[in-house]
């Protein structure tokens, strides 16, 4: 397995495996990895990949200046070993200093699909993760980048990003992985107290008896339903950030929740923001 940490190297290296006919897929991350992670390598070896990137950066242009972009957790021993056993072959480690010049000044931005859920919450966080992905995009040169569902409206903007600017990259999402009691994973699971952890498991509760309603009625009025599930989620403990339900493609709010809708929650558990989602 091949550990590049200059931009130039990783891009001089892909474009070697691209001529020689290598399908190479890439594997984005903040690190810090877990199964959830580990399901997108692996979802990238069933799709045929002669080459597996995964990039490790705590993209500084993406967190607020109030938000953890210090603490983030990293272990970038630990990473490493299990991207080598997960069947990596090459992991990417940047710094904030080779990624970005100290004058940078070009970003993208999306303007529709990021106007709401998490991109009304964190403002510029979708421009930072646009812009980090393009440049691994342009130095990774994959031909597919898998993505989990667990950041929905991330991967929905990732494909518009993609269709918009053509980018001849393929685009794969991997469904979410969950611990054994529902909760989805997710790094920043580590802050949870374990006062905190019962209290996350509202939110798989939640939707997953949406979904067995949405099952079995085919329709649903979702105002009502909003409601009781924000009265459900502030009466296990949390602090409801948002609670809707859109159009899986447009995401777009719908009245009417029916099969292919996604309802996505946001929280404060204690001091930890979790998210979480589901399609109908």
């Amino acid at each position: 397995m091949k550990v590049f940490t200059e931009p130039a190297q990783l891009q001089k290296w892909a474009e070697g495996r691209r001529k020689a006919g290598k399908k190479i897929a890439l594997v984005p991350t903040m690190g810090y990895l877990h199964e959830g992670h580990l399901s997108l390598i692996a979802a990238a070896k069933r799709k045929g990949a002669d080459e597996i990137v995964v990039s490790i950066f705590v993209n500084p242009i993406q967190f607020g200046p109030k938000e953890d972009y210090a603490r983030y957790p990293r272990d970038e021993k630990a990473d490493l070993a299990k991207c080598r056993a997960s069947g990596a072959t090459a992991v990417f480690f940047p710094t904030p200093d080779n990624m970005y010049a100290k004058n940078h000044s070009v970003f993208i931005d999306e303007k529709q699909l990021g106007r709401t859920l998490c991109g009304a919450r964190r403002p510029g966080h979708f421009r930072g993760v646009c812009t980090v992905v393009a440049k691994l995009f342009n130095l990774a040169k994959p031909h597919f980048a898998v993505f989990g569902q667990k950041d929905f409206q991330q991967q929905a903007i990732i494909r518009r990003m993609v269709r918009d600017l053509n980018f001849d990259v393929k685009i794969v999402v991997v469904p979410i992985v969950r611990e054994p009691s529902g909760l989805a994973m997710s790094s920043r699971n580590t802050y949870l107290s374990a006062e905190d952890r019962p209290k996350a498991l509202a939110l798989s509760r939640a939707l997953d008896e949406l979904k067995r309603d949405v099952r079995r009625e085919e329709e649903l009025d979702w105002a009502p339903r909003r409601t009781q599930i924000v009265r459900g989620l502030r009466e296990s403990g949390l602090n409801v950030d948002y609670v809707e339900a859109v159009d899986a493609e447009t995401l777009s709010p719908v009245e009417t929740l029916v099969r292919g809708n996604v309802v996505l929650l946001a929280v404060y558990c204690g001091g930890t923001r979790l998210i979480d989602n589901a399609v109908m």
